[in-house]
């Protein structure tokens, strides 16, 4: 029973392997494995100790044959030093002969002296002369001097001969025992040149060595070659230290151009200092050294760029900002030694710098516009720590996700950049950033309502990855989009810029002036405000048509209204109102406004500017809504004082509307103004004579700000006390001279068409006022 029990507490358990048979099966394979591994180890650990071996031996043998060498070289100088006395002694010992055979004549008379004559010139033409045994004791003493290698003194012993023997500096007319002289000195002299180019030749030769070598062959006259070993040696030198160095660029993505940066430009500094010291400025050497210096400035940049990263990584920006950096400060203080190398420097990293920028904007706009696939660290980022928090909703945070995205982005673009590189390419930068917030604009406009939300083209939603559909959602994407537009934006700029004034003391004369840097900031605000306002517009005109037009098309503002009505003079009638769908405006406006001071709590200055524009929207659809005005100017339709009275109230009504709110707006002012000019036109030629049908202007701004007072409180007897004082007087002569505003607005159906509502006219609003009436 207990064995039941256990098999039904286990009962998908059939059978279990023991540990014995695991071992069994596998303990083989691996002792086979082990040992044999360790007998390749015992292998590989005699073939090392033989190479070891073979390399002691050889390097040994090596040594034996230097110290052969050496001692031979120091057997054939004693040899040719033995040759050299023993000529000595032949030539004393015939010198000795000729003067004991003079003496031994002297004493035995004249008797035969003419042979012994002709027999002592015969033997003293034999014998060498004194020049001729000074120049093979020259040329003796030259040998031993270029086989010891004593550069100095075998120069000294030239210039000497060369001033004995003055024929030795020019072919002049000589003898041929002149000549062939002349000729064994300059192949000695050939050679002493060969030795001093093949010290300058060696790979570990010092710089005293070498300067030793270089003024030693500007002695012998041959300063262009000696200038052309030096530049050639430093050459050298920056190859060696660059091959070593190019390995571990990819190690190091980010910093190696700063390093290869200070290689290449140390050894152009060290050559400039050599070249000075040694050649003076002689303009044909200075020449020949800034030609070379240019050379080698081409071939760090084809380095840079063979060896930088991937062109659309931020490794690569990064690189690429440390190179512009790096180089253009040593760049500075090469110039202290009369070498300006900024300029060609600047064009060869153009082309570079601006593709590493092309690349990386174009996988930041990837980035910043795949709001499916949001990365990690947005996701995970905390959102109260960001400004964009605050317009987050209930229901769905993609919204702020893919604006801080959107930042996130922007900001590590940012912080590659170097004072450098912001200075020299900062208005490239600028204009991709904006044309970045652009495309963001662009992505924020297709989650707004339009006319692509017709239920049959399913097919454009598809592609939207949020949809903004409700008041509250629409006022957050754009509070979204200005907050990153006015805030975020210029602060994360302004960090990287102000790093220009820090760096002021590193640039060369090639700075740009402070007032073109603000030019460049002035204009990148300017485009930023635009795409924003392409978006705003887009959103007002929205709301407007939904307001204006019906669900099944039909136009809720209409030149009906005003023929319709009872009454020939409102001037007279008893608390005169606006038209309803005016009304309707002012109720829609102020219920827009209660959700707005939600939404953008403490952002009054977009709830002012989207409200003077949705007002603006209001009258410019009116004022170009070309089927309005026909009703009007049709002969067939009648036309009563009340419609045009009507009409100038709602035109007031419109404009007391914004001022009442606190938002007052020209561009309101000139549109409603060309309004009414054209109504009173319009009338007049129908046979309305406006003089006697419209009372003064005072009377309808009255009636507007009472009719606000009435809307308000929902009484007919509210007092118009309550209203501001402050408000808009639309004269006849103004109206008159608003005409080409209204003229020269676009259709509606452009989105392009809506006149850009100024920042700066909503804080400090230009508009008509005139005494209380």
């Amino acid at each position: 029973m207990e064995s039941s029990e256990e098999d039904d507490d286990f009962p998908f358990i059939e059978s279990i392997t023991p540990q014995s048979k695991i071992d069994s099966l596998y303990q083989s394979h691996t002792e086979k494995g082990i040992r044999k591994v360790c007998c390749e180890l015992i292998d590989l650990k005699d073939a090392v100790e033989n190479l070891c071996g073979n390399m002691e031996t050889k390097y040994l043998a090596f040594l034996r044959m230097s110290e052969e060498v050496v001692e031979m070289e120091h057997e054939l100088i004693e040899l040719r030093k033995h040759i050299s006395a023993q000529q000595i002694l032949v030539q004393d010992l015939m010198t000795g002969v000729c003067r004991e055979l003079e003496e031994y004549n002297s004493a035995n008379g004249d008797i035969g002296d003419s042979l012994q004559d002709l027999q002592v010139d015969e033997l003293q033409s034999s014998l060498p002369s004194d020049t001729d045994i000074r120049k093979e004791i020259f040329l003796e003493n030259f040998d031993v001097l270029l086989a010891e290698h004593k550069v100095e003194e075998a120069i000294e012993a030239l210039e000497a001969e060369e001033k004995y023997c003055p024929e030795l500096k020019g072919p002049g007319d000589t003898s041929s025992m002149e000549a062939s002289y002349r000729s064994v000195f300059l192949k000695r002299k050939s050679m002493l040149e060969d030795q001093l180019i093949g010290i300058t030749e060696q790979p570990l030769v010092g710089v005293l060595e070498l300067k030793k070598a270089l003024s030693a062959l500007i002695k012998l006259g041959k300063g262009p070659l000696a200038h052309q070993l030096l530049l050639k040696s430093y050459g050298s030198r920056l190859q060696k230290s660059i091959e070593v160095f190019l390995p571990s660029c990819s190690v190091y993505p980010k910093t190696f151009p700063a390093t290869l940066s200070r290689l290449m430009f140390s050894i152009i500094s060290a050559t400039t200092k050599e070249s000075g010291s040694i050649f003076g400025d002689n303009p044909v050497y200075t020449n020949r050294l800034v030609q070379w210096a240019e050379w080698e400035i081409e071939y760090f940049v084809r380095l840079v760029k063979n060896n930088a990263p991937s062109s659309e990584t931020v490794f690569a920006l990064g690189a690429a900002s440390n190179c512009v950096q790096a180089s253009l400060t040593y760049c500075s203080m090469l110039e202290s030694q009369g070498l300006k190398l900024s300029k060609l420097l600047l064009v060869l990293l153009r082309p570079y710098i601006e593709e590493v920028l092309e690349f990386n904007f174009r996988r930041a706009r990837r980035e910043a516009l795949d709001v499916a696939e949001m990365d990690e660290s947005s996701l995970l980022s905390p959102h109260s720590m960001s400004p964009l928090s605050a317009f987050a909703t209930s229901s769905d945070s993609v919204l702020v996700d893919s604006g801080m995205k959107f930042m996130d982005i922007v900001e590590d673009i940012l912080a590659q950049l170097t004072p450098m590189a912001v200075l020299h390419f900062g208005a490239n930068v600028l204009t991709r950033i904006s044309q970045l917030f652009d495309k963001y604009m662009d992505m924020l406009f297709k989650s707004l309502p339009g006319p692509s939300d017709d239920d049959n083209l399913t097919e454009l939603k598809e592609v939207i990855q949020f949809r903004a559909e409700t008041d509250s959602e629409q006022l957050a994407l754009l509070g979204l989009a200005f907050t990153i537009l006015d805030e975020l934006l210029p602060l994360a700029v302004m960090k990287v810029w102000s790093l220009k004034t820090e760096s002021r003391e590193l640039e060369s004369e090639s700075t740009v002036p402070n007032a073109s840097i603000t030019a460049e900031l002035k204009e990148w605000k300017r485009n930023l405000q635009h795409s924003f306002d392409k978006l705003r517009d887009h959103f007002c005109r929205q709301y407007v048509l939904s307001f204006i037009y019906s669900r099944e098309g039909k136009t809720r503002l209409n030149a009906l209204i005003y023929l319709s009505g009872e009454g020939e003079d409102l001037y007279w009638g008893s608390d005169p109102l606006p038209s309803l769908p005016f009304q309707a405006l002012f109720a829609k406006l102020q219920q827009l406004a209660i959700v707005a001071g939600d939404v953008l709590l403490g952002r009054e200055k977009i709830q002012k500017n989207l409200l003077a524009r949705l007002t603006e929207t209001v009258v410019m659809w009116l004022s170009e809504e070309q089927e309005f005005w026909d009703v009007f100017e049709d002969e067939s339709v009648p036309l009563k004082p009340l419609g045009l009275q009507q009409l100038i109230l709602d035109m007031h009504f419109t404009v007391e509307i914004a001022c009442f709110a606190g938002y007052p707006s020209r561009h309101v002012q000139q549109i409603a103004s060309a309004i009414i000019t054209r109504a009173i036109r319009t009338f007049s030629a129908r046979g309305i004579d406006p003089q006697s049908a419209l009372p003064e202007d005072e009377w309808f701004v009255e009636t507007a700000k009472t009719a606000i007072n009435k809307l308000l409180l929902g009484t007919s007897g509210s007092d118009a006390s309550e209203i501001d004082e402050d408000h808009v007087i639309l004269h006849d002569e103004m109206v008159s001279d608003s005409d080409d505003t209204a003229s020269s607005l676009s259709s509606i159906e452009s989105f392009e068409s809506f006149a850009s509502a100024s920042m700066g006219e909503l804080d400090s609003p230009v508009y008509f006022t005139g005494s209380e009436g």
